[in-house]
């Protein structure tokens, strides 16, 4: 896996683009793990349905069921993060071969006349500069923070399932009991924020991609270079994403409390009423910001494709 972290970036020259990509594999297999997790654990539930007047049985399975299948969806959301990886590196292989497709067809432009300055495109507003623009503070947060994230995510989640084991070996309705629930909920979900907030990191990793490759290809022709500017969708799905990851902080600190209050049922049963939609809704303000930030992606794409037309059919 550390292997697979340090490659997810610009591949080495004279690697071959046609090869099978070893991200691919890996991300199969942990989608395969997590879902043969998951399914474990709706079987443990049907079997502890069965026997629900046994309540002390049912809880007990219910605990540790609980912490098994929160543990395989993070597992499917690394799966997604392994993918993403391997799309930053084609990302790259595009980007060089397209640099050596228009190469050939057109050579190098020796006296570029497009104005330079601020435009409107079917795409959005764009800027047109001599060099590639800087990437944005974002895009180099993105590239810096997804490998934290997915690591702590994992510890995290990692941490919830153990809890889980110690949480369904305590007896039921003790206070005990009570503190176990509590902090495998918090961490678990909080481990679910963590592993969403960095593939969040990877998709601004590949909007960063775009952006330098798209603008290298035209400065290697000798174009100016046209770049979108960061467009409202993207800016929303930063704003999401920071708000979801915060609320996902948030939610762990407030199980933490929740546990002071074990020792009174009727509180604690109040502090975990609305603590569990609040988690959920971290998630969900994470999971709409992925939603507009592949949306992005899409625009970029397009806009990058009618770049590329343009440069063939006029050369310019």
């Amino acid at each position: 896996m550390a292997a697979l972290l340090q490659l997810a970036a610009r591949p080495a020259p004279g690697v071959d683009p046609t090869a099978r990509s070893k991200y691919r594999t890996v991300g199969l297999a942990l989608a395969l793990v997590g879902l043969m997790g998951a399914t474990a654990s709706v079987i443990g539930n049907f079997v502890a349905a069965d026997g629900i007047s046994a309540t002390d049985s049912y809880q007990e399975t219910l605990a540790w069921t609980f912490g098994l299948s929160i543990f395989s969806f993070g597992v499917i959301k690394i799966s997604i993060a392994v993918i993403l990886m391997g799309i930053i590196v084609r990302l790259w292989h595009r980007v060089d071969s397209v640099k050596s497709a228009l190469s050939t067809l057109h050579g190098h432009a020796d006296e570029p006349t497009r104005v330079r300055g601020d435009t409107k495109t079917a795409w959005g507003k764009a800027t047109i500069s001599d060099t590639t623009p800087k990437l944005l503070p974002i895009h180099r947060l993105a590239r810096k923070m997804w490998r934290p994230m997915l690591a702590m995510g994992t510890m995290a989640l990692t941490t919830g399932l153990a809890s889980s084991l110690v949480w369904a070996d305590k007896t039921p309705g003790t206070e005990s009991f009570r503190q176990a629930a509590a902090f495998t909920q918090g961490v678990e979900f909080l481990g679910e924020a963590l592993l969403l907030s960095g593939i969040a990191f990877l998709l601004g990793t590949i909007l960063a991609g775009l952006r330098e490759g798209g603008g290298e290809v035209q400065s290697s022709l000798g174009f100016p270079v046209t770049t979108l500017k960061m467009p409202g969708t993207a800016k929303a799905f930063v704003v999401l994403m920071m708000i979801g990851m915060m609320a996902g902080i948030t939610q762990f600190a407030l199980y933490l409390v929740a546990i002071g209050n074990a020792d009174n049922p009727a509180s604690f049963a109040s502090w975990l009423n609305w603590l569990g939609p609040f988690r959920e809704l971290s998630l969900g303000l994470i999971l709409a910001g992925i939603v507009l930030a592949l949306i992005t992606i899409g625009n970029v794409l397009a806009f990058q494709f009618d770049r590329v037309k343009s440069i063939i059919r006029t050369g310019a």
